[in-house]
């Protein structure tokens, strides 16, 4: 598919729904239509995001009950939400219903938690909310793009950014068999990750040439993990996650940790890696340890492997908001229309940031 492709973001103002512009700006199919949000409605697109005066100059914020009305009848949408947790479920459940009566065809990629999970139950249990739109959940998958060959709904819910990093460390290892199933894993996360709204754990004196945990084995990314980890692999799997806050704004890097059922050498280790990701443009198996700065503002994944015989270790370094949010929902809107994975995605990393 050449032809142009209409595209909404809602919640266009915040941290991802910026990410997601900077991608669509340079994007060879996506045409930006409308940049949803009320608290930004009227105001240049550049008045919000400096850096991308240039790239949509002339272009305001519309609010939520305008974007339908820069979308023609009987026509294709590409619809991205970056709407907060818990309220983006119904955000998109009113749009779709709203696309339906005008005859729109339209595909969904959600960055927010609302459709990470098959089971309302799961969700609400989790989040501790009812959900916005559990009608919805059957026409939604969620998985990181690697490790879903097809997908047979019209919608995605994209994992989230420690998510994302720790599911693509631990499937290949998991559904290898060198290890048992139960998996260690320590997180860092730049301040990026905690959203726009100022906070004390991202209030810069509080994170500057600081670091430490937060909810230890309490973080709702791992019971996440753990059914991507079993619907990819095959394998009920275990998670014990901590993360980490960096003083930094940009980036995750996570370390694994599992048992091996037998001896294993680097070399085997590595093996698995690459055969499970020979195919995935985005993930890299590189030697030494990942960096952040080798990633960061790019959709790529780092990964490497270390074992001692007995234990194994896995470690990957991904951008929060490119393929932890933005770029992996870009990645999956690609999929979603049949066009090149990589279409506006093959920026390298800049490096020294």
């Amino acid at each position: 598919m050449s032809a142009s492709i209409p595209t909404v973001i809602i919640g266009a103002s915040g941290y991802v729904g910026g990410e997601l512009l900077r991608l669509l700006a340079g994007h060879p199919n996506f045409a930006l239509k409308a940049a949803v949000s009320d608290s930004a409605a009227g105001k240049p697109i550049g008045a919000v995001f400096g850096h991308l005066d240039t790239a949509f100059s002339g272009q305001t914020f519309v609010a939520h009950d305008e974007w339908l009305d820069h979308i023609d009848s009987n026509s294709d949408l590409a619809l991205f939400s970056a709407a907060p947790h818990g309220a983006s479920a119904a955000v998109i459940a009113n749009a779709i219903d709203a696309c339906e009566k005008q005859g729109v065809n339209v595909h969904v990629v959600d960055s927010s938690a609302d459709f990470r999970f098959a089971e309302q139950d799961q969700w609400e249990t989790i989040y501790k909310a009812e959900h916005g739109a559990p009608q919805l959940l059957d026409h939604f998958v969620c998985a990181v793009p690697e490790h879903l060959g097809e997908c047979d709904v019209a919608h995605v819910g994209h994992p989230g950014c420690f998510a994302t990093a720790s599911t693509l460390a631990t499937v290949p290892l998991i559904k290898s068999g060198l290890t048992n199933a139960e998996v260690f894993i320590s997180g860092v996360t730049g301040s990026t990750g905690s959203g726009k709204m100022p906070q004390a754990g991202t209030h810069h004196p509080e994170r500057n040439s600081n670091f430490y945990a937060y909810k230890p084995l309490a973080h709702r990314h791992a019971p996440e993990v753990e059914a991507l980890a079993e619907a990819a692999s095959g394998r009920a799997t275990t998670v014990h996650f901590v993360p980490h806050s960096g003083p930094f704004a940009r980036g995750i890097h996570v370390t694994l940790q599992a048992k091996a059922e037998s001896t294993a050498s680097e070399a085997e280790l590595r093996q698995v890696y690459e055969d499970a990701y020979a195919d995935a443009p985005f993930v890299q198996v590189v030697a030494g340890t990942p960096r952040i700065k080798n990633v960061v503002a790019s959709n790529q994944c780092h990964i490497s492997v270390a074992t001692d015989g007995d234990t194994v270790v896995v470690m990957a370094a991904i951008d929060n908001l490119v393929k932890g949010a933005a770029g992996g929902a870009m990645q999956w809107m690609n999929r979603l229309w049949s066009l090149p994975e990589t279409a506006g995605l093959d920026m390298p990393a800049p490096g020294w940031t």
